[in-house]
């Protein structure tokens, strides 16, 4: 009889599960792998939405739920947590003993898990390295994962050259595309009447899906002009506001704090929603005039449903994007400016014709394919690569 493969993945938020739940699905059900899946993070916290109950929906198996203590969004409770989560992912992986572990993104909860990997010496399969944003901290994060990492399934050509440049052997970097990209093509999407069952709210004419996130490096006025922004789009008539709450990043407080005070005064024509789960949230956005914001499913999935994103900001800044998506800066002129561009008739004729560079075939089965005959013999060594 032939040896399972023992792969054990990590989610820490309802973002990193999306794009992964419907590999996961077909990861279980294979048999040449036993799924191993740790459960943590945002995961777990009522104030987010307890999305692993997401998970036991989808009738994926948690071997283990992990609790890390983040009481605040200070710098040194999520220093505080990366360090804990070290200690309680070492404890878990040396009972566990997996063959390997996968690790999508660069959050820190990802970090402490890619460190009791390393000094395990358990080989790492990294997701989405070889990106960049700009002004978040993730940026250190995913490349120090990256330097950790065995074996890289990255969504572009382009985040392969860069993984090349930091020195990482070629024979280990597989461009797969975005997982997040292929799940939109294969949804079964909820319908408008669903949709709003499932909100217990009611769509307008115009509809506005809007996620923020902090910005955790540089200076930004992003915090500071949200109101603004805000009040702007109340102004704009019959328009529905639906927002998600802030990933749990330093500094995520005061944005949940000011959508809260907006929906409260505002509650005819916004809605705040703490977790939306991945099928509702991209049934949601299908049925949206705009996605406005600084989240990565902006850039990466939102454009393979044809719908224009508003990109506040510079957390973004660094990876490659679709013509569907608007840049602005967190001025009120732009911002209004790159509102009025994504409503236009003339830029909604021409989004059809835009391609999402992050979109390959069949990405879900060729990873799968790939795990398959990747050689673990050779544990976790590995040399710094040098174009000759």
């Amino acid at each position: 009889m032939e040896t399972k493969r023992r792969i054990c993945v990590i989610t820490g938020s309802r973002s990193d599960y999306g794009i992964m739940s419907n590999f996961l699905k077909k990861l279980q059900s294979t048999k040449n792998f036993e799924l191993k899946l740790i459960v943590t993070c945002m995961h777990l916290i009522p104030k987010y939405g307890n999305s692993y109950k997401e998970i036991l929906k989808d009738q994926i198996k948690i071997h283990k739920k992990i609790t890390l203590p983040l009481k605040d969004d200070k710098i040194y409770a999520i220093s505080k947590a990366t360090g804990i989560g070290l200690i309680k992912f070492t404890n878990v992986l040396s009972k566990l003993r997996p063959d390997l572990v996968l690790i999508l993104g660069d959050r820190f909860e990802s970090l402490s898990f890619a460190i009791a990997s390393l000094y395990l010496k358990i080989p790492i399969a990294h997701i989405h390295g070889g990106e960049s944003t700009f002004a978040q901290i993730d940026d250190a994060i995913r490349h120090s994962i990256t330097k950790m990492s065995n074996f890289h399934f990255v969504s572009n050509k382009f985040y392969k050259n860069r993984l090349i440049k930091m020195g990482e052997e070629p024979k280990n970097i597989f461009v797969i595309g975005a997982l997040g990209v292929e799940n939109i093509k294969k949804l079964n999407f909820y319908k408008k009447k669903e949709i709003e069952k499932k909100l217990n709210t009611k769509l307008f004419k115009k509809n506005f899906l809007i996620t923020i996130h902090p910005e955790t490096l540089g200076k930004s006025k992003l915090i500071k002009n949200l109101d603004i922004f805000f009040n702007f789009l109340k102004s704009i008539k019959d328009t529905k506001l639906i927002f998600t709450a802030p990933n749990i990043d330093m500094g995520n407080q005061k944005i949940f704090n000011k959508i809260k005070k907006f929906v409260k005064k505002n509650s005819n024509k916004s809605l705040l929603v703490n977790s939306l789960g991945h099928k509702l949230y991209l049934s949601l956005a299908r049925n949206c005039n705009l996605i406005i914001g600084n989240s990565s499913s902006g850039i990466i999935e939102i454009p393979s449903l044809n719908i224009p994103t508003i990109n506040i900001g510079n957390r973004q800044t660094g990876r490659i994007r679709s013509n569907s998506v608007i840049d602005c800066n967190t001025g009120l002129k732009e911002f209004k400016k790159a509102i009025h561009k994504g409503l236009s008739n003339k830029f909604l004729k021409k989004i059809n014709t835009f391609s999402n560079p992050y979109y390959k075939k069949d990405s879900c089965e060729n990873l799968i394919e790939i795990l398959k005959r990747l050689k673990l013999e050779d544990g976790t060594q590995k040399k710094f690569y040098e174009k000759k």
